[in-house]
């Protein structure tokens, strides 16, 4: 805003429809404290009526350091002019609106910087750029056509725009591209880079989906269209999985009711039932991928910005300069995995282990003072260690996968999921495991050394005196009871956290706010922050409310996911109900997730796919884990009668061999099925198949056309080789074939015998009627 002697006018100028704006912060010398402004130089900035009608495609989230801190405000200054500068000479329009306002002179606050491309032919450049790329990479099968004809051809969806228009904004300026690196080096200004919901859109989706009970193929388009490939997976993986759950549900709940917990039956049913999801699914996402035309397109690697090369050498294929590190330096590093692993085992393994035995030791033993309120002392130390442990063992996974130094977005995030799923592994399924295999089996040994807890509880008592105790048995409903509460209780408080616990949040830290900006009233910024033009008001309290939002992970969903699916093949032969309490979760899952994206979270970036990533690995990974645990769990329970005993007595009469035989039988089961199931459902067909079949094909057809249509007959063809069939042979003619044919070597005197075609059919009919005449001989003389 550019300071003027009327203070209205200093409020009232940043929309008033001007020549040009520069979108300059300067901090005014002489004043009090220091004031934003704008001056009158560089970029247009001619607000649109209605702008809320307009189209934007990015919106940047550009914050601003404390007023009071003069030298961050002149390096943000710094930094928005060259911002602004690069992205319109990439060819975006630029609007600048007050974001977050500074309320004290210690609070920051922020701009709202409204990109759109700026012209339909560089947008349409564009498109015809990278479905070129499509085609080169063998994404699409055939060459787009020309760029004035792509909408007519291939409709423009809005996800293919705004993802052309974030590759605009973050590409290297030597690729065409503005270079702004969110949170990055000279761009730690810039908070974040969103497009804007489609407010339509998503009341009609969330409308639409509370409706109905099974997702189609056009509900996964609209997704498609609107949030990107990425995202349309997931919901395309959550709907197949809701679907395949039918079975286990209604399964489960007859084998429930018939052959109760630890049957061999459901095991063999429910690993079968894994290995045939597992497959399908393997087949689906590639018939989803040819659909969406993204087929391959994991080979088209998106950069790293912070990828990190030792030198620059020549692509021996390409010849191409590329950028290098070695790669014995990054498996030395990805070794590292191996220790984070053995970490992650300590840290939370020792953790859960040692709030199992002291909730064993409190529940089952001990029958002192405070029992009531010390059964709650595991249940505190985990809601206060877990969380601690995990994020900070979080950010050493994202460390070490930084030192990994990948080249591709793609890559570092495979090896980041590979590390979060060995945390998530550990804090799901180890107390299961625990109970399973340690304290039902070895309980009676190991329970005496819980001693160190009663003594430890003495010295707190009075005198020292011996704390009552019981003797201790094994609870042969615990096993059930903590399948059951992961299965059913945790889902619920999932569902909480995910879409109650956000809006909640923001509801309070937004009174919160409100409060102490009461308190502090005294105590103003300084800032004369400009008012919004009327009819701009509501369009611009909305962007700053998406601004505030946290941006959408869609790897935190499919985590929810893989793991639920390690529930069902690991631990649902203890309690055969799970399946039914995952159908019924998924259900609700998938229209939370929508309002999650819809209401709770930024819109995300419309980026592609063709699979679900390195989630399928892992669901390979527990598809296999599952027979191997379900088999151990049947032998070790299944004459117990379900109720979670020991059902071969004590742990000294289980004959390990045996136990061994199970697994690696159930192991060589499950292999065998898994190679045959593969082969079923691979030789059948599918509408994707058919279509890419049916592209490739006319594909073929209109080439051998073309080449039909530009053939021309040559034009030694058109005179034929030798003499025609109507040219008379004279004596001059002979004579001047044999001067010719007497300087030839034996191979072409060889095609010269016969000349014509004609002469080649006179010589053929001679000789078959020699043959005739010779059989007719034959016959005479015999008679």
């Amino acid at each position: 805003m550019v300071r003027s002697s009327d203070p209205t006018a200093n409020q009232q100028l940043w929309w008033t429809p001007a020549t040009a704006v520069q979108k300059d912060l300067l901090l005014l010398e002489g004043a009090d404290t220091p004031t934003l402004s704008m001056s009158p130089l560089s970029v247009l900035v001619c607000p649109i009526p209605n702008i809320c009608c307009s189209r934007v495609d990015y919106v940047i989230n550009y914050s601003l350091p404390p007023p009071t801190s003069a030298k961050e405000l002149a390096e943000a200054e710094a930094s928005f002019t060259q911002l602004i500068t690069l992205l319109s000479k990439t060819g975006f329009a630029v609007e600048v609106r007050p974001g977050r306002a500074p309320t004290t002179p210690t609070s920051p606050s922020s701009l709202l910087i409204f990109l759109r491309i700026a012209s339909h032919s560089l947008l349409e450049k564009q498109i015809y750029r990278y479905r070129v790329q499509d085609w080169l990479y063998g994404v699409r099968t055939a060459a787009p056509g020309p760029p004035n004809s792509l909408n007519e051809q291939e409709p423009i969806t809005d996800a293919e725009r705004l993802r052309l228009a974030y590759l605009l904004i973050t590409k290297p300026v030597n690729e065409g591209g503005a270079g702004i690196t969110p949170g990055v080096g000279q761009w730690r200004f810039v908070k974040s880079v969103f497009p804007l919901h489609d407010k339509k859109f998503n009341k009609e989706w969330i409308k639409d989906w509370s409706t109905k009970y099974i997702l189609d193929d056009n509900d996964l388009l609209k997704i498609r269209n609107q949030f990107g490939e990425k995202v349309a997976f997931y919901f395309a993986f959550l709907q197949s999985y809701f679907q395949f759950l039918l079975f286990p549900a209604l399964f489960g709940s007859a084998a429930w009711l018939i052959l109760g917990g630890f049957s061999w039956v459901y095991a063999v049913v429910n690993c079968l039932w894994g290995v045939v999801f597992f497959e399908h699914w393997k087949v689906k996402e590639v018939d989803l991928a040819v659909q969406w035309g993204v087929r391959g397109v994991g080979k088209i690697q998106l950069p790293r910005p912070q990828f990190k090369f030792e030198r620059e050498g020549v692509d021996p294929v390409t010849g191409e300069i590329v950028k290098v590190y070695s790669p014995y330096k990054r498996l030395a590093r990805q070794l590292l995995q191996v220790p984070f692993a053995g970490a992650c085992v300590v840290v939370l393994g020792g953790l859960i282990l040692g709030c199992f035995s002291i909730e064993i030791f409190i529940t089952e033993v001990y029958m002192g003072p405070f029992k009531q309120y010390l059964t709650f002392l595991p249940t505190v130390l985990l809601t206060i260690f877990m969380p601690t442990f995990t994020t900070l063992l979080t950010k050493l996974a994202e460390r070490l996968t930084d030192l990994e130094n990948y080249e591709t977005v793609d890559a570092h995030q495979a090896s980041f999921v590979q590390k979060i799923f060995v945390l998530n592994f550990i804090t799901s399924y180890l107390g299961i495991f625990l109970t399973a295999f340690v304290y039902v089996p070895f309980g009676k040994i190991l329970v005496p050394y819980l001693d160190v807890f009663q003594l430890t509880a003495q010295k707190f008592t009075a005198e020292g005196k011996p704390l009552p105790t019981k003797e201790w048995v094994i609870n042969p409903d615990r096993l059930r009871k903590q399948v059951i509460y992961f299965t059913v209780t945790a889902q619920i408080v999932n569902f909480a956290t995910e879409v109650i616990v956000p809006y909640a949040k923001r509801r309070i830290f937004k009174t919160v706010e409100k409060v102490q900006t009461e308190i502090k009233g005294g105590e103003k910024s300084g800032v004369e922050w400009p008012r919004d033009a009327e009819e701009e008001h509501r369009f611009l309290k909305r962007v700053r409310e998406e601004a505030e939002l946290e941006q959408y992970d869609v790897t935190i969903d499919y985590r929810e996911m893989v793991i639920q699916f390690g529930y069902l093949s690991l631990f649902s032969v203890v309690w055969p109900l799970t399946g039914c309490s995952f159908l019924v979760n998924n259900w609700v899952e998938a229209r939370s997730d929508a309002m999650k994206i819809a209401a709770n979270s930024q819109r995300p970036i419309p980026w592609r796919a063709d699979s679900i990533g390195p989630w399928l690995n892992a669901l390979g990974f527990l598809s296999w884990l599952g027979s191997v645990t379900s088999a151990a769990l049947v032998y070790l329970f299944s004459k117990s009668g379900g109720s979670g005993e020991l059902g071969v007595g004590s742990v000294w009469e289980i004959p390990g061999w045996a136990l061994l035989l199970a697994i690696l039988g159930s192991e060589h089961v499950y292999l065998v099925v898994q190679v045959v199931v593969r082969g079923v459902i691979e030789r059948l067909d599918s509408p994707g198949l058919q279509k890419e079949r049916a592209e490739r094909f006319a594909m073929r057809r209109e080439l051998l056309g073309r080449m039909v249509e530009e053939e021309v007959v040559s034009e030694q063809a058109e005179k034929g080789v030798g003499v025609g069939d109507g040219e008379r042979i004279t004596r001059e003619s002979l004579e001047e074939e044999a001067r010719r044919v007497s300087g030839m070597g034996p191979e072409k005197v060889f095609w010269l015998r016969q000349r014509g075609a004609g002469e080649s059919v006179e010589v053929g009919r001679g000789l078959i009627q020699l043959v005739g005449l010779g059989g007719g001989n034959n016959t005479a003389k015999r008679q």
